[in-house]
């Protein structure tokens, strides 16, 4: 974005409206084209209209361009045609210009507010949909990161989230198997929350109370003194992107994917915190001796950087039980207690048909860790048909006995779940996810982990998400 004028800024409610009259039009053309056709009859036109519709939200570089990449990772949220062209989309929105900086700047910390920092980097070092960051340093000589949020984001969010229902009226226009009203809502309230960055300072300080006793995940300390609910200053932390690695010998790879499942499954199994955002851009590895004195690292991969904290997923301790209660039915045979943790996760209607199309979802999730030996994460499957069959399955099940409320909470912890895997696909690790797992579950019990939750939220100044 470049500098703009105090007059461009008082003009932003007229661009933004005509970005939402440019942006219905092409969605609305979209679902009048698949209306047509269904009155006709007529098939085959689904890439057609996915590759419309992807062009129509192509235009935005906010946070619907968010709402849709996120769409695109929940499983069955959208038809496949329609999830293959909008995850291809990136969030490539145009920084601040300099000027505009200052000014959002002077606006968080006050006039005079360079003089808080010894320096602070015009040009940002990422930009992304709700904000960008700038390298800075510290009085005292620390390297910063501030993320410095664009302006009027919050409406920008309400109207965008607006938009969403369009999305998913156009997915019920296909078919109906999934009702997708809890999915909207679950959405919309992780999007509010990325808004806010006095949260995400709280969620920082939650995993920084998690994993301080991981050495192999880092957590970046944060600045209060130099944060606002728009602007978060936190530790700059070197590293490289995860992909980099994905051809480093096996140890290594092995290595880093242990951190990610550790980084993953500690929070979750012990306190019932996930991270929902498992884009990769979030990670980033550091090496062996980053942090005490770089001129003596070896350069030896030895850990990963947790880098952002605004989609984080605290659930309450109950549905961390259903989890495992599912494994242990699925591990043992017991159809009594995986009936119970569908129970327990909000599924509802259930009868037998239905119970085994879910089953065959979570033998998909859950297949690695009822494995009892050292595999890769898709065990021979090509990454690129990694449970695609399973999905199909289960997508024409649902076809058949939909609608099927996928309950919020839900909704998270399975595209996260996904994420995760993704991780393990592309670093091709081999690790014994069974032993893993059950490491990590080791003397389970939900009065524990509501005891250790509230502790940690305590903590972090967090409220508790109930029982």
């Amino acid at each position: 974005m470049a500098d703009q004028p105090p007059d461009a800024e008082k003009n932003r409610f007229t661009a933004r409206a005509r970005r939402y009259a440019k942006v219905g039009a092409g969605v609305g053309g979209v679902a009048a084209r698949i209306a047509g056709q269904r009155l006709t009859g007529t098939t085959g036109g689904r890439a057609g209209n996915a590759m419309a519709l992807a062009a129509a939200l192509g235009g935005l570089k906010g946070p619907l361009m968010k709402v849709a990449q996120l769409l695109a990772t929940i499983p069955d949220a959208l038809p496949p045609e329609y999830a293959g062209e909008l995850i291809k989309l990136q969030s490539e929105a145009p920084p601040m210009g300099w000027a505009f900086v200052k000014r959002r700047m002077q606006a968080e910390l006050g006039a005079g507010w360079e003089k808080k920092f010894a320096s602070f980097e015009h040009q940002p070092a990422a930009a992304a949909s709700l904000g960008q960051v700038h390298r800075a340093v510290a009085l005292s000589g620390e390297a910063l990161a501030c993320k410095l949020q664009y302006p009027d984001m919050q409406s920008a969010v309400e109207a965008d989230l607006r938009q969403l229902r369009l999305l998913f009226s156009l997915r019920s226009r296909f078919d109906p198997a999934i009702d997708t009203g809890e999915i909207a809502q679950e959405i919309a309230a992780r999007l509010r929350e990325e808004l806010d960055y006095r949260r995400e300072a709280k969620h920082i300080a939650l995993y920084a109370h998690m994993l301080k006793d991981e050495a192999a995940i880092r957590v970046p300390g944060v600045w209060p003194e130099l944060s606002t609910g728009r602007l978060l200053t936190m530790d700059w932390l070197e590293g490289r992107k995860l992909l980099a690695h994905k051809d480093d010998p096996l140890a290594t790879r092995n290595r880093l994917a242990t951190a990610m499942f550790t980084a993953w499954w500690l929070p979750f199994s012990r306190h019932g915190v996930i991270h929902g955002d498992p884009h990769l851009g979030n990670y980033s590895v550091f090496d062996e001796g980053d942090g005490d004195s770089p001129r003596k690292a070896t350069r030896t991969p030895s850990g990963i950087n947790l880098l952002d904290y605004g989609c984080i997923r605290i659930f309450p301790p109950r549905f961390v039980g259903g989890v495992v209660d599912l494994y242990r039915g699925l591990e043992t045979g017991d159809e009594a207690r995986v009936v119970h943790a569908y129970e327990t996760w909000g599924f509802r209607r259930l009868n037998k048909s239905l119970i085994e199309t879910l089953n065959i979802w979570a033998r998909f999730i859950y297949g690695p860790l009822l494995d009892d030996r050292v595999r890769t994460i898709a065990d021979g499957v090509k990454p690129s048909a990694y449970g695609r069959r399973e999905a199909f399955q289960v997508h024409q099940a649902l076809k058949k006995q939909g609608p099927v409320t996928v309950p919020r909470e839900f909704v998270f912890m399975d595209r996260a779940a996904i994420g995760l895997g993704a991780v393990f696909l592309h670093l091709a690790a081999e690790l014994n996810f069974y032993k893993l797992f059950n490491e990590a579950i080791e003397s389970f019990s939900v009065d524990a982990v509501k005891s250790r939750q509230q502790a940690a939220l305590a903590a972090a100044g967090l409220p508790s998400p109930g029982a």
